[in-house]
């Protein structure tokens, strides 16, 4: 039997959740001093319900008015992963003066059918293919929840939590996320891009839970993507534990009050808390407000060009 089957077949793995990860010592930790560069998602401007704002070229044509440094992409938003159509949006990018920055995907991995953790295996290794296509240097990807929530309403409505699949435990769900990322993280070697596990509900919903994938996968192709509206209680301390590990930070704001719930982030803190642990890499805007995007969008790049700025 070979790893992959044994990978998709069995859900045995050693969580070594007290395992200190070898590549520790190179985690930066010397301060950061300069000037983080901006960047915005695409699902700002979408957001799964504003359809004229959907087309990738839309998105990249508002963005560099704006004056963004790059556009992280909603892998959802696209409607042809093809080759072609992926090589147009790159030279887009490009003559637009942006850099593809971000991709951002969906899996799951916290279910017992071993047929349903391998499509979401082989969705991700089809993404990780797509974004080293896009030239895109780090992929957000998830733990992906127990789906035992009747919608995304729901799970919000609940803060996030959720109970397990009856019968199976979170302990079961880190073994099962860790084996496929595991795995995942050598396929992410191949390509050059570096896998980004966010704090987005299910095992990220804690810092804790993030971390110790992390660590026990133990890869330089497997780090955090940070996401500032995620933990909603208590953010500053949580995001703190993950930063050393970031390498790409999601700023989300609110502007007209947000869909599912509105936090109040001090970013001049954030930024404080992300140089200390030495990210001199992305910030990602993810606008979550009901204010029109084209105008909150700006709004929003003046306020984290402030915070992150060399001031």
């Amino acid at each position: 039997m070979n790893r992959r089957q044994w990978f998709l077949g069995t859900g045995a793995f050693a969580l070594g959740s007290g395992l200190r990860p070898a590549f520790a010592d190179a985690v930066k930790t010397k301060p950061f001093t300069g000037s983080n560069r901006i960047g915005v998602s695409s699902y700002s401007f979408w957001a799964f319900h504003r359809e004229a704002l959907r087309p990738l070229d839309v998105c990249l044509d508002h963005a560099a008015r704006m004056g963004f440094d790059g556009l992280e992409i909603l892998q959802r938003q696209l409607v042809d992963t093809g080759n072609d159509a992926l090589q147009k949006i790159k030279r887009h990018a490009f003559l637009n003066g942006l850099d593809l920055m971000g991709y951002s995907t969906h899996q799951g991995f916290l279910s017992p059918d071993p047929e349903k953790r391998r499509s979401n295996f082989d969705h991700t290794v089809e993404c990780l293919e797509q974004a080293y296509r896009l030239g895109i240097p780090t992929m957000r990807v998830n733990s992906g929840t127990w789906g035992t929530s009747r919608d995304f309403d729901e799970l919000m409505a609940n803060r996030g939590e959720e109970v397990p699949i009856e019968g199976y435990t979170e302990e079961d769900a880190f073994g099962w996320v860790i084996e496929a990322y595991a795995e995942l993280a050598r396929e992410a070697g191949k390509r050059g891009v570096v896998m980004g596990l966010e704090n987005h509900w299910g095992l990220g919903r804690t810092a804790e839970g993030v971390k110790r994938v992390v660590d026990a996968v133990d890869s330089p192709w497997l780090r955090v993507t940070l996401d500032t509206g995620n933990f909603l209680e208590d953010p500053y301390d949580r995001l703190a534990v993950l930063a050393p590990q970031t390498v790409l930070l999601q700023a989300k704001t609110y502007l007209g009050g947000g869909r599912w719930y509105t936090l109040d982030l001090d970013y001049d803190r954030i930024a404080r808390i992300m140089r200390e642990a030495g990210f001199g890499g992305y910030v990602s805007l993810e606008f979550e407000g009901e204010e029109d995007p084209l105008t909150a969008i700006p709004k929003s790049l003046e306020l984290l060009r402030g915070a992150f700025g060399v001031s």
